[in-house]
């Protein structure tokens, strides 16, 4: 080969090296190494936490292909770290200080963790972040008084514990903010400094104990869409200047002490969808631009001292979908014209002072799905029923404290396909389980307690397939509990729960201090349950109750049930209330309940049982009353039951001395040490609550 070809050769070899070359550069381009400072301040801030981050390779400097990590490659080889995302990684410890060196840095998001700690300052002295997001959070303390982000646009600091609002200042040096989430804090008496933040659209202060008036620097926003200021301590009148945040969509203020009446400005407020103002002291007639704008979709001023007539303009109010006018002084029968709102999807008009009876054109709420009626005084509960069928789309249905003595209609053709909860206690009305409900397959929430229903219960109860709560105390069934109800699909597999109604629905179902008190505020927070106490229900607790894993509550209290505790109902391991006191049960409390490691409340007092009680597991943190009344049960606290001595064998041919003088002295002191631990222990007069008969 000569010198010419060699020289061929080279440059062959070193066009292709340069080609390889350029490739890894242009590479290299396309994803940068992480720049050194960044490197840094990502080591130092990992130090501080605990566990280590999955993704973060430390034997990798390329920094940028880190989890949670976005860089900027538009400049150079290094590429700059420019988003920092952690959210909900179970990350605990503190924010160290090294994360200041991310320089660069224009989303911050460490939500949804369980770091602790104070906030560094200088973390609040980024020039380019524009979100900052580090909710869900443990963090304390003050807020720095400086804070300096020129470009911040969404800042969450909520559910911490931050003890300071933000200062006056900081709208001059965050002037573009248009997102701010502060709720959940604890700012206390704070003063609201915000009226410089003109961009900001969203604000969200509840539940932070801010008191005073309405924050009237707020009326400055001309551009707010939502304003969020429940679960404060806010009082006094509410000011007029609400009606200067004319693009206002969604404003909440529930949950303070506001008094006196609505100001009648809600016609400047064209925008708004949304208004709230629950559980306050406001008083006077519904202001006539509230309830007369086309922009209305949802008003909630339940638990409040309102009155006069209940006047919405349904022609003009035609898109409204939520109505809760519950707890307050309305006066009337049930106005008729709410027929006309045909979007209406929840009506709640619960505990005012309405009458009279469900009007007939509420059949022609078609889009209706709840309906909340309880308290109102109204009556002609078989008319109610025959008018409110034709809503096909109706699932919750509350009509509590109403129609008192009236009989439960018995009308076959009485149709509710797609009920999912029928809330009628606390009626007194007379007659059976109604076979009508046997077509509702959809049941899942059944309340029918303190009325005066009897007979027997159908064997159908037990066949919904959705049902996981049944309330049927306090009434007068009787005979067998049916066997079915054992083996309700959705105790036993978990079919299906309450998802769509999630909406509060108020019962009063707990006595305090001796009055009956019935809230439930939210239907998907209702244990699975089964109660049939306080009825007449004979014969035995069936061994197949142990099949209802899902269940978290039986109360078979005050029956006349018999026979004993099937050792199987210890297959309910989610049970956490086991009541079966004020029955005739007899034999011993299964060994086997031990294992039920979330029961916190059990009750087997007044009954016959006897033997041994246990001793481990829960059963070492109930009360003594959970077993008074059975005088044939040892305490937990002594020596285990004596058994009955079986006879000696008297051989043939002997014979076998009864009585002398050592055993009158043994009979005497053992008499006498019966007879005291009766006394003590409540054997012979019982101790505790006494049964109704």
């Amino acid at each position: 080969m000569g010198i010419p070809t060699m020289s061929l050769v080279f440059i062959l070899l070193a066009v292709i090296l340069l080609a390889v070359m350029l490739q890894q550069m242009i590479q290299g381009s396309q994803e940068p190494a992480c720049h050194m400072n960044d490197l840094t301040a990502l080591k130092g801030f990992a130090k501080c936490l605990e566990p280590d981050i999955g993704g973060w390779n430390w034997s990798s400097s390329n920094c940028c292909s880190f989890t949670g990590i976005t860089c900027d490659n538009s400049s150079d080889i290094y590429g700059r770290l420019v988003g920092l995302e952690l959210g909900n990684k179970r990350l605990t410890g503190t924010i160290c200080e090294s994360l200041v060196g991310l320089e660069q840095l224009r989303i911050l998001n460490l939500s949804l963790n369980s770091l602790h700690g104070k906030i560094p300052a200088n973390l609040f002295h980024f020039r380019n972040l524009e979100v900052l997001d580090l909710s869900n959070n443990y963090l304390v303390g003050p807020l720095p008084s400086a804070i300096h982000l020129p470009s911040i646009k969404y800042l969450d600091l909520s559910k911490n514990y931050f003890s300071s609002f933000i200062s006056m200042r900081f709208c001059t040096s965050s002037s573009h903010i248009q997102y701010l989430d502060l709720a959940h804090n604890f700012f206390g008496e704070g003063l609201i400094y915000l009226e410089n933040c003109t961009s900001l659209q969203y604000v969200f202060l509840n539940g932070n104990g801010l008191s005073g008036t309405f924050p009237e620097n707020l009326f400055r926003l001309q551009h707010l869409r939502v304003l969020h200021l429940q679960q404060n301590q806010f009082s006094g009148p509410l000011s007029y200047g609400i009606g200067n945040l004319s693009n206002l969509v969604e404003l909440d203020i529930s949950l303070n002490d506001f008094s006196g009446s609505l100001p009648d400005v809600f016609g400047r407020l064209r925008k708004l969808e949304s208004f709230s103002a629950s559980s306050n002291r406001l008083t006077g007639l519904l202001p006539a631009s509230l309830v007369n704008s086309a922009s209305r979709l949802r008003i909630d001023l339940h638990n409040n001292s309102l009155d006069g007539p209940i006047r919405i303009k349904c022609s003009a109010m035609a898109q409204v979908t939520s109505l809760d006018l519950a707890s307050n002084n309305f006066q009337g029968p049930v106005p008729a014209s709410l027929s006309s709102c045909q979007s209406l999807r929840a009506l709640n008009l619960a505990r005012t002072k309405l009458g009279g009876v469900v009007p007939f054109k509420f059949r022609n709420l078609h889009a209706l799905e709840i309906l909340t009626l309880g308290n109102t005084s109204i009556n002609n509960i078989s008319t109610a029923l025959e008018i409110l069928q034709h809503c096909k789309n109706l699932t919750i249905l509350d009509l509590g404290l109403n129609f008192y003595l009236e009989e439960m209609p018995s009308n076959v053709n009485l149709q509710f396909t797609s009920l999912t909860a029928l809330i009628i206690p606390f009626c007194h009305l007379r007659g059976s389980l109604p076979i009508w409900l046997s077509s509702s397959k959809m049941l899942q929430l059944l309340d029918l307690s303190w009325n005066s229903l009897g007979g027997s219960l159908p064997s159908w109860i037990g066949k919904f397939e959705y049902l996981f709560y049944l309330d049927l105390s306090n009434n007068s069934f009787s005979g067998e509990i049916p066997e079915s109800l054992t083996g309700l699909e959705n105790l036993v597999h978990k079919t299906a729960l309450l998802k769509e109604s999630c909406e509060h629905i108020s019962l009063v179902k707990r006595k305090e201090q001796g009055r009956l008190r019935l809230v439930y505020d939210n239907i998907c927070t209702f244990p699975p349950t089964i109660d049939l106490s306080h009825n007449k229900f004979t014969g035995p607790i069936w061994p197949s109750f142990g099949n209802l894993k899902n269940l978290h509550v039986l109360n078979l209290e005050e029956n006349n049930l018999s026979g004993s505790i099937p050792d199987s109902i210890s297959g309910m391991t989610s049970l956490e209330v086991l009541d079966l006191s004020c029955n005739n049960l007899s034999g011993e409390i299964p060994y086997s309940l031990v294992h039920l490691s979330f029961l916190s409340v059990f009750n087997v007092s007044y009954n016959r049982l006897y033997g041994d009680t246990p001793s481990g597991g829960q059963f070492m943190t109930f009360p003594d009353s959970s077993f008074d009344g059975n005088q044939a049960l040892c305490p937990r606290l002594v020596a285990p039951c004596q058994r009955k001595q079986i006879p000696p064998v008297v051989f043939p041919g002997k014979k076998m001395k009864i009585m002398d003088w050592n055993f009158g002295i043994g009979a005497a002191i053992g008499f006498l040490l019966t007879v005291f631990f009766c006394f003590k222990s409540g054997w012979v007069i019982p101790k505790g609550r006494v049964c109704r008969c």
